[in-house]
Order: C-alpha cells, then structure tokens, then sequence
C-alpha cells in the first residue's frame, strides 16, 4: 500500500479504496471513507486537511486489516442499528440493517398486545440488537436478553448498560440471562410473555462451508443451524409457544429461502395467522407466529 502521509482527504481515501477492491472486499468505496473516519473523526468529503503521520499511519493499519476481511463492525468496535449505537466485537454476530425489520415486525405485534407492561423475551440475543430496540421504543416493556456464548454476553452486558440513555451497569435496559435456549424454555412460566423474537443461527452446513471471508470472522455459535439450517426454529416453534400469552406473537428471522419450511413448522405445530414478511431487498426475512387467542382453539390462519 502507498504511504498515506501528507496525502489529502480524497485521494488517501481512493488509495484505500484500492487496496480494499484488489482484496475482494464489497462496498470498497464505503469502507474506505468509514475507515477514514475512524482514523481521524472526519468526514473525508468535508475536510481539507491532509494526513499528518499518526493519522496516516492509523488509516493504513486499519486498511491492512480490512484488506485481511476483518468486518468493518469489528474495526469500528461499535455499529448503528435501529438509531441505536452498540458494542461490536470479535465473538458476537453484527447488527445487520436486514434485522431492523423483524425488529419492526416485532414492534407492530406488540402494538397491539393487552398487557401495558408487556413481557418480551430476545432469544440468541448477541449485542441485544432486537431487545435494545424494542426497549427503546416501548420503555414499559420489560424484555428479557438470553445469550449463551460468554463472549457475545458480554456484548450484550455492555450494550444493555450503555446503548440506551439513562441506564448502568447496576440499572440496564434489559435483563441479561446466560443461558442456552434449549433449556431456559423450562424455567419460564406459561403464558407468561406477550412477545418472543429471535434471530436464531440459520446457516445449512454447505452454507457454513462457503461463508463469505468477513462471515467466516464472526461466531460460528451465531450461525450454524444444523444440516438444514433448521434446528433452532423445530425447538422454537414446539417449547416456546408455552410461555406466550393467547394472542402472543413468535417473530422469527429468517435466511432467504426458509419462509415455506419455517411456516410449515409452524404450522405443524399449530400455531395460527402464520405468514412471512421481506426486507428492504426483497427477500424473505421474517416468519410471524401467533399463538391461538382461545386455549383449545386449534384452527390456523395463513
């Protein structure tokens, strides 16, 4: 890589995007100009200034790294989600913007929930992203985080101390729980929550084999969901249908192609108003189950 060293703002941003795309990396353009920023807390495109040698030398250290496909999240140590700023780091899965709309599936389910202080349970909750935001836009709820890699916990401990305003160690947003969610299903209370959501590992295993460099970083805990991708959504559908209120909603995301296999689970296990929603691309992204209103009532709507 050229030394960045006296260079003005636009053309050391050029050179790392050069060196981003000879590496393969996607959005070179972007990455570089988020890179520029973190190396010296400038917009590239409003300042003059050129790059005096620490600044330089802090831009090309992190250009090196992107370069090796570290994710930019990791090198920022901090990503946006739902207007939200959280903790990001090796060892927890990163906020993507596609999970803003199951966050917003989920909030459109808890508009209309009985409760005024309604329960909402975040299952593999990494940084919080869902819960943090579901907070954040219903202060009365009272959600509850479930992680159980001791890494991403600790993300998620951070982030429920910090994310939102007003909170601390002592006094966090959410109620973290360390715990597996094959099992903390039998500790809940039956019909107890108005809310369950997750975004639960989905990968099949030959799409485990051929993760993108960048994914490849990130926990394989957070991403593997067995030969077919389907593990976790088998043990949500049948354990955690107990804990929900009649009338509570399982939000779910999804990978692009399991909207049919994740509803007909669903549906099997007699969940009812069954239906999915897109993303901002297009593409399948969330399956939306609600529990039947009337104990007993076994008819499913799709």
């Amino acid at each position: 890589m050229v030394s960045l060293i006296g260079l003005p703002p636009r053309a050391a941003v050029r050179a790392v995007q050069a060196t981003l795309q000879a590496a393969g990396c996607p959005d070179a353009d972007f990455d570089a100009r988020e890179l520029y920023r973190l190396a010296t807390g400038q917009d590239s495109r409003l300042s003059q200034e050129p790059l005096a040698p620490p600044q330089a030398e802090k831009l090309a250290g992190l250009a090196l790294r992107r370069a090796a496909r570290e994710p930019l999240q990791y090198l920022a140590g901090q990503w946006g989600f739902h207007g939200l700023e959280l903790a990001v780091g090796p060892g927890v899965l990163c906020p993507r913007p596609d999970s803003e709309v199951v966050c917003e599936a989920a909030l459109a389910c808890l508009a209309g929930a009985g409760p005024a202080a309604p329960l909402v349970l975040d299952l593999c909750a990494g940084t919080g992203c869902l819960g943090l935001a579901i907070k954040a836009a219903c202060p009365g709820a009272r959600v509850v985080c479930v992680e159980k890699s001791p890494a991403a916990f600790a993300y998620l401990q951070q982030n429920a101390a910090a994310a939102l305003p007003g909170y601390t160690p002592a006094h966090p947003a959410v109620e973290c729980v360390a715990a597996d969610i094959f099992t903390y299903h039998q500790t809940l209370a039956a019909g107890a929550a108005s809310l369950v959501v997750s975004n639960p590992p989905y990968l099949t295993a030959a799409e485990m084999a051929q993760r993108m460099p960048e994914t490849a970083r990130e926990p394989a805990l957070a991403l593997d969901g067995g030969a077919d991708g389907l593990d976790f959504y088998r043990l949500l559908v049948t354990q955690y249908r107990a804990c929900l209120a009649p009338g509570g909603w399982l939000v779910l995301e999804i990978g692009c192609a399991q909207a049919a296999a994740v509803m007909a689970l669903g549906r099997a296990a007699g969940w009812q108003n069954v239906h999915s929603q897109k993303d901002y691309g297009g593409n399948d992204r969330v399956v939306l189950l609600q529990k039947n209103e009337f104990l007993g009532h076994n008819s499913i709507e799709t």
